[in-house]
């Protein structure tokens, strides 16, 4: 039993090696890559800044300080509330009577046009003459 628990102990040692070995070399890429680009602002698109945003909320504020290059932890945390959160946002249901249907006002105003002797109640129909500027 001691020897397989010794095992597994040298064996995840290795890995987490080999782990913190590429992370430092991919740090470091960046920063060479981030030299070459200069004082130029990086333009993402959502889609980059979204992805973005999702490794780095999963990696914290105090992870993000010591890997991330190319924009701030905050900037990085700021996206993914903004990104990720407004994935999550939902059109709200309307209440009430829905509205007059555009083919239905059109008519509405183009009989009224034609017709200017003809009245109209309080109603939708007034209230598409109205909206309009056609006077009842």
């Amino acid at each position: 039993m001691f020897a397989l628990r010794f095992l597994l102990a040298t064996f995840a040692g290795w890995v987490n090696r080999q782990q913190a070995s590429a992370i430092e070399f991919l740090t470091e890429e960046n920063r060479v890559l981030r030299e070459q680009i200069g004082e130029r602002r990086l333009r993402l698109s959502d889609d980059q800044r979204r992805r973005q945003a999702a490794k780095g909320e999963v990696l914290g504020r105090d992870l993000l300080s010591k890997i991330a290059t190319i924009v701030t932890p905050d900037t990085i945390l700021r996206w993914h509330r903004t990104l990720i959160a407004a994935k999550h946002t939902y059109a709200r249901n309307r209440f009430g009577r829905p509205g007059l249907m555009k083919a239905i006002r059109e008519l509405i105003v183009r009989m009224a046009k034609e017709n200017a002797s003809w009245g109209c109640c309080k109603s939708t129909i007034a209230k598409a003459r109205k909206d309009h500027g056609i006077p009842p």
